[in-house]
C-alpha cells in the first residue's frame, strides 16, 4: 500500500465498459520513490487529500472490480498520521 497526496483529477469520456462510471484521480506519492499516477477512486477523495492507495490485483479486489484493468486504488483517505503528523 502506498500513502499518496491527490494532486489532481483525470477525465476520460470513452473507457473500458467495467470502467463507466469510475472516477480517476492524480496521485503523488509522499515517499516519493515513484512519480505520479492514476488511480482509480470508488471513495471519494479530494484533491488534496492525503490517501491509501493499493497496487496491482489488491486494487482490483479492493473495488470489486476483478475483471478490469485496474492496477492502482485508493481505498482510504488519511486523517492523521504518526504522532498526528503526515508529510
Amino acid at each position: 500500500m502506498i500513502v499518496g497526496k491527490v494532486t489532481g483529477s483525470i477525465v476520460s469520456t470513452r473507457k473500458q465498459d467495467n470502467l463507466i462510471g469510475s472516477k480517476f484521480m492524480v496521485v503523488a506519492p509522499i515517499d516519493k520513490s515513484k512519480g505520479k499516477f492514476v488511480a482509480v477512486d470508488m471513495i471519494g477523495a479530494g484533491i488534496g487529500e492525503t490517501v491509501l492507495v493499493a497496487m496491482g490485483s489488491a486494487a482490483r479486489v479492493g473495488c470489486n472490480m476483478d475483471n478490469s484493468p485496474i492496477d492502482a486504488a485508493i481505498v482510504g483517505i488519511v486523517d492523521e498520521g504518526q504522532d498526528g503528523v503526515v508529510e
